[in-house]
């Protein structure tokens, strides 16, 4: 009878963990087409003001979608943890967000779209180098795979610099160098709701947005001056999209599937976003996409993919985080 009732008990809870996994997987997969739509909203409000500006009222309108869950939070950082979320803030809103959408006022948002899918591999990489987790031959050829992909679609970038409105290299290159801000933040956020920090993923959001919004509001407004006010419809509801879509539902929804997720692992979900991203900018911005780049986006992609989801010898000793 005792062990009937443990078998059970056993099925049930392993019925219950796969039920979370799969919910984790879908938030990250909601989160990733959220992150998608950023560079198209961000190309139409980019018409009418700066990178700066753009990206005040894009947080502005986060923290605002925030504010229901902020009053309800009653857990404080604690004094020894209060560094890794000022690090892990500037490095989410101010460093990557400033550098990312630089590039993207200089390339196009599908071009940007495909640069991002080098994210999953990159994350692997600072797995390995800084979590000592494991890389098989298999993973270090994606990774190789992906690296051609990102070259393919810099060179198209490189031949085409002339044409106005086009994509640029630098433009691509900033892209790419703000993704190295992206990895970090992901892995000291892991490092906080994990290791002993037991922070939740809504703590964790609340305080990295609004502590990154502050630092990037500072930033802007010495460099650049207040925002415009006198905006069209269009732009207004691009940025507000930005702030509630982009930006407060992506990172709820990805940090709750961080806490379940391995970071790695959780990786592949970040190709949504230049998929997303690159069917929005052909469809609706009536962007192009070259052969070369094309080919480059499906190496990144389809790189990323096996690598996420091939059974590992990959990551580490877990598949999951409780």
């Amino acid at each position: 009878m005792t062990a009937a009732r443990n078998s059970r008990t056993s099925t049930a809870d392993l019925a219950g963990h796969d039920s979370g996994r799969r919910m984790a997987y879908l938030a990250l997969a909601a989160a990733g087409c959220s992150w998608g739509t950023g560079f198209y909203f961000a190309k139409v409000a980019l018409t009418e003001m700066g990178v700066g500006h753009m990206l005040v009222y894009r947080f502005a309108f986060g923290c605002l979608g925030l504010l229901p869950v902020a009053f309800r939070i009653r857990t404080l950082p604690r004094a020894s943890d209060v560094l890794l979320f000022l690090i892990a803030a500037a490095l989410y809103i101010p460093i990557q967000f400033l550098v990312q959408f630089e590039g993207l006022a200089r390339t196009t948002a599908s071009h940007a779209s495909l640069m991002v899918g080098t994210l999953p591999l990159t994350l692997a990489i600072a797995a390995v180098v800084f979590t000592h987790e494991r890389l098989d031959r298999v993973g270090w050829s994606m990774i190789v795979v992906s690296t051609i992909g990102a070259i393919l679609i810099v060179l198209q970038a490189h031949a085409g610099r002339n044409v106005s409105g086009g994509p640029s290299l630098i433009g691509d290159l900033l892209v790419l160098g703000s993704l190295f801000a992206g990895v970090a933040w992901v892995l000291v956020t892991q490092r906080v709701m994990h290791a002993g920090h037991g922070y939740s993923s809504v703590v964790m959001t609340v305080y990295v947005v609004f502590l990154g919004s502050a630092m990037l509001f500072l930033w802007v407004f010495v460099a650049d001056g207040p925002p415009p006010v006198h905006l069209s419809t269009r732009v207004w509801l691009a940025l507000a999209a930005q702030g509630f879509l982009a930006t407060t539902a992506a990172t709820l929804l990805w940090n709750w599937g961080l806490r379940r997720i391995p970071a790695a692992r959780a990786g592949i979900f970040v190709n949504f976003e230049p998929v997303v991203g690159s069917i929005l900018g052909v469809t609706l911005l009536g962007e192009s996409l070259g052969p070369v780049a094309v080919l480059g986006g499906l190496l990144i992609v389809g790189a990323a993919t096996i690598f996420s989801v091939r059974k590992p010898a990959t990551i580490g000793a877990q598949d999951d985080i409780a």
